[in-house]
């Protein structure tokens, strides 16, 4: 599967949003906030003007380039969120958001989707103590995900733990402990709890035409 192997942070300049690609530099070293103190201090930004199926385009692209994913198993994901029951947008960044990849990120164990992904498919990572080395894994209710104990003094998981306490980064509807580096998957996340920052209506809209 073909992956962006090019700058994270022209992604997030072109589409004007922050996407997290690059973990704890997003917070400390982001264009997106250079560009908005520019405007806070009078200046202009240029910006071209976007049709209505570039909006729709654009709130796509977002989620997309968020979770990591190529374009026919992103649109795979949505036909599947589109069959089940409720709001298809909501289900499919529900899905988007259990992700195996993603929960190990918003567990604390890496820094950004990247390192979570590395992690996983070098097998660090359990889901109710059987190795699971695919990213696109979808967890269910009461699934644990454990990370391999030798990682515990690895210097990139400790950074993303710390970053992760520092930050309180870590969402109700998972459950974290950490003597034994597992995370348990309490319950199917609201929408204000998801980490994408879209409008699902409009990639809903995109995919419908």
């Amino acid at each position: 599967m073909s992956r962006y192997t090019g700058p994270s942070c022209k992604k997030c300049r072109k589409l004007d949003c922050k996407l997290f690609l690059k973990g704890t530099k997003c917070y400390t070293n982001c264009v997106i906030d250079k560009l908005a103190a520019v405007t806070k201090r009078g200046g202009k930004v240029r910006k071209a003007k976007v049709s209505e199926y570039g909006v729709r385009l654009q709130e796509k692209q977002k989620a997309r380039l968020q979770s990591g994913m190529s374009e026919i198993p992103f649109r795979n994901l949505f036909d599947a969120a589109a069959k089940a029951e409720g709001q298809t947008g909501e289900n499919f960044l529900r899905k988007l958001e259990t992700r195996l990849d993603n929960v190990v990120r918003r567990l604390g164990f890496a820094v950004s989707l990247k390192a979570a992904r590395q992690l996983v498919l070098h097998g660090c990572v359990t889901v109710n103590g059987k190795a699971v080395n695919v990213p696109s894994y979808q967890l269910r209710i009461g699934d644990k995900v454990t990370l391999n104990n030798a990682l515990a003094e690895n210097v990139q998981v400790k950074q993303a733990l710390t970053e992760a306490e520092k930050r309180n980064q870590r969402p109700s509807f998972l459950e974290y402990d950490a003597e034994k580096m597992t995370g348990k998957l309490l319950r199917w996340p609201d929408r204000a709890e998801m980490s994408y920052p879209v409008n699902e209506q409009l990639i809903v809209e995109y995919y419908s035409k």
